[in-house]
Order: structure tokens, then sequence, then C-alpha cells
């Protein structure tokens, strides 16, 4: 990842009014390139939207952003090109059909498709085979995930991997495109005490080697840059309060949903 270096990320007022009232409102964040920013608030307060709005791939309505020297909402696009979401429910699914091979081959090659030049791809077939797999083992590499340590190596499906392991093998797919930004959803999800510590670790290699990471979660370690959703208190009862926190969770992963479905990612 030598070349690409991670960016600055900041926001001021930044917030997101999907069909339901408001996903998220009033963020703000100062972050340096390189920087493990924590996305913290518990299920069903816009974290995941806040997470596709930093990358470009949701439409904020109020406030600014920025990744590195491209403006939020202006950049959308050019944010998108240096960002990458792993993990994320309904956007990175991995097929279950597929094996751990069969993924990394089939984004090296999109990638060299989309991402690369034109003079790249009138390259000889054998180099840009030999370059995707160069880019594949440097992903693995960063995420951690050792093909050896698999049940049938490559060719193991994505059903067979640990929880552990299909958030390194997303990852891995994630870093395949050397974005400067990885975004990274809900960390936490269904892992063990010692899982999550290294699920951590692994967030913090990538931002000590230079990518800037942000990651949902419901309890942010102590050393990353802590942005929080949790909605400001507001003056209700206890049981108003409850009955508040179910609905959002109920809406969450709904509001996700439509609001990918208007920026035409769905």
């Amino acid at each position: 990842m030598g070349e690409h270096h991670g960016v600055a990320v900041s926001a001021e007022g930044f917030g997101l009014k999907g069909p339901r009232g408001w996903a998220f409102r009033g963020i703000d964040i100062t972050a340096e390139p390189g920087s493990l920013i924590a996305v913290e608030g518990p299920s069903g307060s816009g974290r995941t939207c806040l997470l596709l709005a930093l990358s470009g791939r949701m439409k904020p309505s109020e406030g600014h952003a920025a990744v590195g020297s491209f403006r939020l909402p202006k950049q959308m696009s050019a944010v998108r090109r240096i960002s990458a979401p792993a993990h994320v429910p309904g956007v990175t699914d991995l097929d279950p059909a597929l094996t751990v091979g069969e993924h990394l081959l089939e984004r090296a090659l999109l990638q060299r498709r989309f991402g690369g030049s034109l003079r790249g791809l009138l390259r000889p077939r054998g180099d840009r085979v030999t370059e995707a797999r160069l880019r594949i083992d440097t992903a693995l590499t960063a995420a951690g995930l050792d093909r050896e340590t698999l049940p049938k190596g490559s060719r193991t499906s994505v059903r067979d991997l640990e929880r552990l392991e299909a958030l390194r093998l997303s990852v891995a797919l994630a870093l395949i495109g050397r974005p400067r930004l990885l975004a990274v959803d809900d960390l936490d999800l269904k892992l063990s005490d010692a899982e999550r510590a290294e699920a951590w670790a692994l967030l913090r290699s990538l931002a000590e080697s230079g990518t800037t990471v942000v990651a949902v979660c419901s309890e942010a370690p102590e050393d990353a840059v802590v942005v929080s959703t949790s909605p400001k208190p507001a003056p209700e009862t206890a049981a108003e309060q409850q009955q508040h926190n179910d609905e959002n969770t109920e809406n969450d992963n709904k509001e996700t949903a439509d609001a990918l479905a208007e920026t035409g990612l769905a």
C-alpha cells in the first residue's frame, strides 16, 4: 500500500435525512490521515448511513465533510474512487456459494477493468494475471488472512468461513482497490471479545500502515477518534425512550436500504 497514503477526514454539522426523519445529524469530525475513526452508537442510530455518507455512497442533507481534498456532497464520485466499503450488509455481501479464491480473483480483475488505465488493459493477459495475483497477495497479507489456514485453502467456500475470517476476506477485497479510506461496518457484530480485539488490531495495523479507517461499532477502543451517533438525550420519559429505541432498531436496516436505493446503489 506504500504509494497510497491515507486521507484526512473532517465534517461539520453533517446530517442525512431519510424517508423517516434524520438518520444522523450534527456530526463533527476532525481526523488526520491514517487515523482509526470509530463511529460509535447503538444499532438504529444511523451509524451505517454515516459510514456510507463519508465514503461518498449516500448523499448528505446538510452540513459538509471533506475526505482528503474532496468535499462532500459536491464531489461524491471522487470520494467513491478513493474509498472502499467492507462488511456492509446489502452493499458488500459475500456470495456464500463462491470460494475465497473466486471472490479475490473476480475483484482483482474488475479492479483492473474499472480502476486501470486503457494502456493497462492492452497489456498481455499474463501480465494482467500476474499483477492481479500480486494485488491479491498484498491485500491478503494486510488483512491478515492466510489461505493456508483455511479448511480447503483458496477453494474454501465463503459459507465455511468463521466470522472473523469472513471479516478479513471482506477487508482484503476492499484493499485490492488500494483505497485511501477504508469504511468497515458493524465491527463487533456477533464477535467474541477475543475476536473483537483481533478485529480492532487488524484495523489499527492498517491505519498504522497509512490507510485511514472508519469503522462502525457499539463500543469504540480508547485509541480511536470517536464519532458518536447516539441521539442527544431528549427530555422524554423512560417508556418513550424505550419505544423510540425499538422503533430505531427496526427502522435502521430499512433506512439504509431506502437511502441506498435513492442513491442508486441498492
